[in-house]
């Protein structure tokens, strides 16, 4: 626990529910501690010195002393590599199968002993001892991979490994997912794994609820994505670039990307702005279509408590006029946080979540068929819902203009959003 868990810590300790989240929180950092093993004796590695390269379709692949790389275009002008045997499949955030390989990429030798890969959009320079360059079709480049290293365990298991990376001058990168100091990433160190701030959280607070290896840079030369497909936990280490004066030299921004395991590989998509998200998207699938509801104005905190908050706050957008389409409850509607669970005491006309789909049951889980179970309670509810009474499940909402005359849909978060 650091300074800043123990600060919020602090903070909580005044209601039951951040005595419940302080006792969750030891008892996770307690079992996390007994349960993964310690890291004994580990041997370094590095590619070591180029050896040959094999042609495939979309590129190649290139062998070294102490590994195997693998480049490939796809028919898109998306760019894959990967190490030590890693393919793009399978993976948990592509769409899809892999994209075809583009018929037109070639690999083909380079100068000093290196390979290339060249293409329509992009070409890809791999030095001989193992650097990787993403390159404009006129040859400037994008984003430079050193050669990676390794770290195995002297017994045997998954290896951790650092990347590290250049970029130019003039850069500017965003991503990595929801970062509590905005889109732009300044110089600093960025954690890999999600993580609930509880209590809430400023800026230079990390990691927050959602983090990917995601990085989009943006410079004079052209803007790519780079996106390295790796669950693990990993930390990354960002240095903006200088532009020298006058004649004085630039210095490169950098990138160190340190995973604790999983596979070393990466995809990079390059070109205009709108290009390369299109190229994301089509990769990783486009975000969904919301419902009508979830594009109105809603309501969302830990901490409700009780059914008559729920009901008060409600009341209040009424009141004042204002529109409401849905309100969102976290967990401490959980009894003892346990999931799939209600708190009958303090939540009593809630109805039970729903815990697997089934034929006939409707949002809140309960059987809507004539005559089945349950079938009497969720017609009480709905008419409790009709008299102002709180609803839970799918609802429509009526008249956004005229706040809460119409229904208001009533969901349960898993995570932990506030208002």
């Amino acid at each position: 626990m650091d300074g800043n868990d123990l600060v919020r810590s602090v903070k909580a300790v005044g209601s039951v529910q951040g005595l419940r989240a302080v006792r969750s929180a030891l008892r996770r950092r307690r079992a996390d501690a007994w349960g993964l093993p310690a890291r004994g004796p580990e041997r370094a590695r590095v590619p070591g010195q180029v050896q040959g390269a094999e042609p495939r379709p979309g590129g190649g692949v290139v062998r070294f002393a102490r590994s195997v790389l693998e480049v490939r275009v796809a028919a898109g002008g998306a760019v894959f590599w990967g190490w030590d045997g890693a393919g793009p499949d399978p993976s948990y955030a592509l769409a899809g199968p892999a994209p075809e390989p583009d018929a037109r990429a070639v690999l083909e030798p380079d100068t000093d002993g290196g390979w290339r890969v060249v293409s329509e959009r992009v070409m890809v320079a791999v030095s001989r001892h193992g650097a990787l360059e993403v390159r404009t079709p006129g040859g400037v480049v994008l984003r430079r991979e050193l050669p990676p290293r390794w770290w195995e365990p002297v017994g045997g298991g998954p290896a951790r490994w650092v990347q590290r990376s250049e970029v130019p001058a003039d850069a500017r990168v965003f991503g990595l997912g929801g970062r509590a100091d905005g889109p732009r990433l300044r110089d600093g160190a960025y954690r890999l794994w999600n993580t609930d701030p509880r209590g809430g959280f400023a800026p230079g607070d990390d990691p927050l609820y959602i983090t990917m290896p995601v990085q989009l840079v943006v410079a004079d030369a052209g803007t790519h994505l780079a996106f390295y497909d790796n669950t693990c936990d990993g930390r990354v280490l960002l240095r903006e670039g200088e532009e020298g004066a006058g004649s004085g030299h630039d210095r490169a921004g950098s990138s160190e990307l340190r995973m604790e395991g999983g596979p070393l590989r990466c995809w990079v998509v390059a070109g205009t702005p709108a290009r390369v998200l299109q190229g994301w998207t089509a990769l990783t699938g486009a975000p969904a279509l919301p419902p009508s509801w979830a594009l109105g104005p809603q309501h969302a905190r830990w901490g409700f408590g009780s059914e008559a908050e729920v009901r008060r706050v409600v009341a209040g957008y009424r009141e004042h006029g204002l529109p409401l389409s849905a309100l969102h409850l976290d967990i401490d509607h959980y009894d003892a946080h346990q999931v799939f669970t209600v708190d009958r005491e303090h939540f009593p006309d809630l109805p039970p979540p729903r815990q697997g789909p089934g034929r006939g049951r409707g949002a809140a889980g309960v059987d809507r068929r004539p005559g089945g179970e349950g079938a009497a309670r969720q017609r009480g509810v709905r008419q409790r819902a009709r008299g102002g009474r709180v609803r839970a499940g799918r609802t429509r909402r009526r008249g956004a203009g005229r706040g809460l005359a119409g229904r208001v849909r009533v969901s349960r978060l898993h995570g932990s959003a506030r208002a």
